[in-house]
């Protein structure tokens, strides 16, 4: 919470009730999280929280204790153990019980780690409450009984595994069909911070993910600034969407290459994704967005 009150809203914190909480204090650990987000400490309102799964008996105390009576609202609730869009209507049912706004619900985030939760992927990405779906690469695995070895769970593994990369590949695409975001599973490895900053290019140049979950406060940095755009693709897109404006959005040769009004949507894309993520923009940029 300190590093996101120095950073500034760049980077969500999710507050695990779930695996974070020790069997027996499930009822105590509901309420601090409950207290944490009331806090002044909260100040940007990027704060979600992970609570049990929907078959577990804690489940409805962690909903109960969180959104009853509080000041401050979570960001989003992310639901572990999924399997198909019958839990999430389960879940999403008593949830909804303790919103007073019927049109401003809480985003869902949906942990996508078991076989059948992946045969499911596209609709559970069309679920409007659904914002976001995570891949949950150690239960899924685990999912697999040793068929998978367990050097998957991290790199290279996790980039090279047939099965792992159709999982993630398959996640990303029902997000992207959706207009959802898709999350990267963590990075194991704490001590070398170097090690996630580059797993989470990898998840990005090469499959598609938008955003990382990180395991450990040094880690957060590295995976905020390569999930961002870089300097060159934000002066690229700055130069051809200047351009364009000039043309009154017809095709425009840039360095050799046709441009029009199909890339011209990425290109402010990266814009867009880079003032989100607090990047200093070109003089006179925003004009374009």
């Amino acid at each position: 919470m300190s590093l996101q009150k120095n950073l500034g809203p760049i980077f969500d914190i999710t507050f695990d009730c779930e695996d974070g909480a020790a069997a027996g204090n499930e009822a105590a650990h509901a309420s601090l999280v409950k207290e944490l987000l009331n806090s002044d400490d909260n100040q940007f309102g990027r704060i979600g929280v992970r609570v049990h799964d929907v078959q577990h008996h804690a489940f409805r105390q962690d909903i109960e204790t969180i959104l009853t009576g509080n000041t401050k609202k979570p960001a989003y609730i992310v639901l572990p153990k999924i399997n198909s869009v019958q839990d999430i209507a389960a879940a999403t049912e008593q949830i909804n019980r303790f919103q007073t706004s019927t049109t401003s619900r809480i985003p869902l985030h949906v942990l996508i780690e078991t076989h059948e939760a992946l045969a499911n992927v596209m609709a559970i990405a069309a679920i409007p409450q659904v914002e976001c779906l995570s891949f949950g690469i150690m239960d899924f695995i685990s999912a697999h009984f040793g068929a998978i070895p367990g050097s998957a769970m991290h790199s290279p593994g996790q980039f090279t595994h047939p099965l792992i990369l159709r999982a993630k590949s398959e996640l990303a695409a029902a997000c992207h069909r959706f207009g959802k975001v898709p999350s990267h599973n963590v990075t194991t490895e704490i001590q070398d911070k170097n090690v996630a900053a580059s797993d989470a290019l990898l998840a990005k140049t090469r499959l598609g993910y938008t955003r990382m979950w990180s395991i450990h406060p040094d880690q957060i940095s590295g995976i905020v600034e390569n999930m961002s755009p870089q300097h060159d693709e934000i002066m690229q897109a700055y130069e051809i969407l200047r351009l364009a404006k000039n043309q009154h959005w017809g095709p425009i040769q840039f360095q050799g290459h046709l441009h029009d009004r199909a890339s011209y949507r990425y290109f402010w894309t990266i814009l867009k994704r880079a003032e989100c993520s607090a990047i200093p923009l070109p003089e006179n940029a925003k004009e374009l967005l």
